[in-house]
């Protein structure tokens, strides 16, 4: 993946949300579109994630837009369609985000095993790739990583932890 190259860091706006499984951080653009959502405990990793897609980046403190906010505590209240109401926006190789579209497309309630994810995008052969991608997905819940579950229905890999993975997916509705 080739990160950005210019001599100057990209800006985006930093903010935190509380939720019923940690402080969630959201990184903005300028134009209010979500770059990042990841947790306070991961947030090495987020930075690494921005480097990885942006190159150079600074975080400086600036609240996120309050329709997302309120779309996204709705949601961890219960109200699971309102993530499709956030805008977003990312960056990354063609395949990533032709596999991160696949996941915004996977409804609440659902799972998906890696390899149906990649069959569904006339990738079938690309398994391995698909959880690669999957695991360098900066927007975490909204582009729902948590959905992808292996073959046999275990629980495998959640960049947030197992623990939230499994919150989130009972609290779509999905038995684990």
């Amino acid at each position: 993946m080739a990160a950005r190259s210019t001599g100057t860091p990209e800006r985006f706006g930093l903010d935190r949300l509380s939720t019923p499984i940690g402080i969630a951080l959201l990184v903005t653009d300028a134009d209010g579109a979500l770059r990042a959502l990841d947790w306070d405990d991961y947030e090495h990793r987020m930075r690494e994630l921005l480097r990885l897609h942006h190159g150079a980046v600074e975080l400086v403190d600036r609240p996120a837009p309050a329709a997302m906010k309120t779309a996204l505590s709705a949601y961890f209240e219960g109200d699971l369609g309102q993530l499709a109401r956030i805008e977003w926006r990312i960056a990354g190789t063609p395949f990533q985000q032709k596999v991160w579209g696949a996941l915004a497309k996977i409804p609440a309630g659902t799972t998906m095993s890696y390899g149906a994810l990649a069959a569904k995008i006339e990738m079938p052969k690309a398994i391995r790739a698909v959880g690669h991608a999957n695991g360098s997905n900066p927007i975490s819940v909204v582009l729902p990583c948590h959905r992808l579950i292996g073959a046999d229905g275990s629980l495998v890999k959640y960049g947030g932890g197992l623990a939230r993975k499994r919150w989130l997916l009972r609290h779509e509705g999905v038995e684990v």
